[in-house]
Parts: structure tokens; sequence; C-alpha cells
């Protein structure tokens, strides 16, 4: 008996030395680089804490601003640099940045902040927005193609809506969408055939060869209304509370 007892020892020690290490020492390896790859991931994403309040000049952004952080309506209030306040909503807060929204200084202030950028307003008049089409979809394109900013979830607030002539966020959006087609179409012609320094920092929007929608990109990008003026901002903060 204690012969028997003996050999099966030796048969589990044998098959124990037989087993390959092989695959459980890749697994264990895969594991270490899957954690590692979470942890530089979730430290990037917790050096973006800002929102951007972006847009063409006299859209409406530093209004909302006002209304967000003093809570008041500025009789006028055109921003020349950007302005930065902490918005509070709840337990959670989060600084509050508006971009100038002339041309002339708005990318430099864009390129300031859009690294610690967690979430984008893209603020449209939506009075004049079929007028200014062309300008606001050519910003919107910049903002959007910048690989800093796909991080960023973006909202695109159509502003001014207590003006009986303007344009609701669905027609904006369609607006939006053929315009960027255009943009996007003549920004790679520009590259194939000029070359740029800066391509690698840019991404081409939309399916190649098929007409530009906002649901063929990644980023999660929403419509709302909102009136700085009548504080009818709900839309926006509520979108604010739920990325806080």
């Amino acid at each position: 008996m204690d012969k028997l007892n003996e050999n099966a020892r030796e048969r589990k020690q044998i098959k124990l030395g037989e087993i390959d290490t092989g695959p459980i020492l890749v697994a264990l390896l895969l594991g270490f680089i899957a954690v590692a790859i979470f942890v530089i991931l979730r430290k990037r994403s917790s050096g973006r804490k800002d929102f951007l309040l972006t847009g063409l000049s006299e859209s409406g952004k530093s209004a909302i601003f006002m209304q967000l952080i003093h809570g008041k309506f500025p009789a006028t209030f055109t921003s020349i640099k950007e302005n930065v306040g902490d918005y509070q909503a709840g337990s959670a807060s989060t600084r509050l940045v508006d971009i100038p929204g002339h041309y002339r200084v708005r990318d430099k202030c864009l390129e300031l902040y859009k690294h610690r950028a967690k979430g984008i307003v893209f603020v449209v008049d939506s009075v004049t927005a079929h007028k200014d089409i062309r300008d606001v979809a050519d910003f919107l394109y910049t903002i959007l193609s910048d690989s800093a900013t796909q991080p960023c979830s973006v909202l695109v607030l159509c502003n001014k809506q207590d003006q009986t002539t303007a344009k609701s966020a669905q027609v904006i959006k369609s607006l939006l969408e053929s315009e960027l087609h255009t943009v996007r179409d003549t920004r790679s012609r520009k590259l194939q055939s000029v070359g740029d320094e800066d391509s690698s920092k840019t991404i081409t929007l939309g399916k190649p060869g098929r007409d530009f929608e906002f649901s063929h990109i990644a980023q999660n990008i929403q419509f709302a209304e909102a009136s700085a003026k009548d504080t009818q901002l709900s839309p926006l903060t509520d979108w604010l509370a739920r990325l806080l």
C-alpha cells in the first residue's frame, strides 16, 4: 500500500513538472500591461478638468460665461482675452474658460487650454448662423480635427433662441454638416498639394468619400438650444453636471 501511494505521488510530481508555464507567464505579462495602460490613461484623463466656451465673436459666449459665473447678463461684453472662472454644480466644481472669438487671438488662447479641456462648448449665434455658416464651420472643424481635443465631449450650443429669427438646433446641425463637408474637402486638397508640418496633429473628420455627418465622428457631440439673455441655460448646465 505504501508503495502504491509513493508511485502516485511520483506521478503527480511528474505531471506538475510537465506543466507548460509559458501561457501563464504571457497571461501575467498581458495583465500587467493592461493595468499599466489603464493607470496611464486615467492619469491623463484626470488632468483634463477645464470646460472651454468657444465660438465666433458675438455668438454670446461671454454672456453665457457671465451668467454661469456671476449670475448676470451684461449689456455689452466683448472679450479680447480669455475669461476664467470657477463654476460650481452642487458639490462638484470645475474651471470654465471663455476663449475669445476673434480670429486673431482665439487660436493662441485655444492652444493654451485645449490640453486640459474635458469638454468644449461651441456657441453658435442662431440668428446669424446661416449668414456666417462658412466661418462657423471652419472654426468648428479646426477644433474637432485637432488631435488634442479628441478626448473632449462637445456641446454645440445654439444661442439666442429668444429671438424670433433664430434657427433651431436641428437646422443649424444640417447647415453645419453641409458646410463641414466642403471645409473637409478644401483642407484635404490643401494638405495634398502643399504639405503641412502640422498634418500629423490633425484628423480628417468623417468617412472618406461620403457626405459629412456628425454621426460619423467618434467624439461625443451633442446639440442644444439656449438663450443667455433669458437665462435659458438648463441644457448647458445639465450637460456640465453629467460630466462633472
